[in-house]
């Protein structure tokens, strides 16, 4: 499958098709100037960091006839890793066995990979092209989160072609269990002191009154 040929990062999602729609609704010409400044073709600090800080993602394939499939990856926060500046990776853990993203990737290695923030109401999309490997146990060890109870079977290597971000606008506010779990034990806690200072007042409180009678 060749590689079409962008005049700007943007055409890899703002095909012809794409940009007539846009021209009708109105929204062409605001594009047409973001188009001048550019999507992002290289992981800089701020990518790096929001990666860093994720434990979920959804992986994008689509077969040689264009059937799409999205698959969520999950595990550890950074486990999807920065390679270089242009290249991600993750090891990719066994599951139900239907390989239907490595079918996909093994006749159209397009990709797309969306990451979703839900507590701060963030999101990147990160679109590119994936492949797997499957014969590198070095490289397989090295992106194997420690201590994690998963079994990797293969790495997926991601180059991206653009990524660009997205308004909070609808995104519902949602928190993972582990972060409320540790919020709930700070309270907890707090309460805990406080109440242990009260006690102690009511102490000092009693012994005062019992010494003045």
């Amino acid at each position: 499958m060749t590689t079409a040929v962008h005049t700007y990062a943007s055409d890899v999602a703002f095909s012809p098709a794409v940009k007539t729609i846009q021209a009708r609704k109105g929204s062409r010409e605001a594009y047409a100037r973001s188009e001048q400044r550019g999507w992002r073709t290289e992981v800089d600090d701020n990518l790096a960091a929001f990666l860093a800080d994720a434990n979920s993602f959804y992986f994008a394939t689509a077969s040689a006839d264009g059937q799409p499939y999205i698959q969520h990856r999950g595990g550890p926060k950074g486990f999807l890793k920065v390679l270089d500046k242009q290249t991600l990776a993750f090891a990719d853990y066994a599951g139900n066995q239907q390989f239907i993203t490595q079918g996909n990737l093994s006749e159209n290695p397009k990709a797309y990979i969306f990451v979703m923030d839900y507590a701060h109401r963030r999101r990147v999309k990160i679109w590119g092209e994936a492949r797997v490997v499957e014969d590198d146990e070095a490289l397989t060890t090295s992106l194997m989160p420690k201590g994690y109870r998963a079994r990797p079977e293969q790495v997926i290597l991601f180059k991206i072609a653009a990524w660009d971000t997205n308004c909070p606008q609808h995104i519902p506010q949602k928190f993972d269990a582990s972060d409320v779990a540790a919020a709930l034990a700070a309270r907890d806690a707090r309460i805990a002191e406080l109440e242990a200072e009260v006690a102690a007042l009511k102490g000092e409180k009693a012994s005062l009154a019992s010494n003045e009678s």
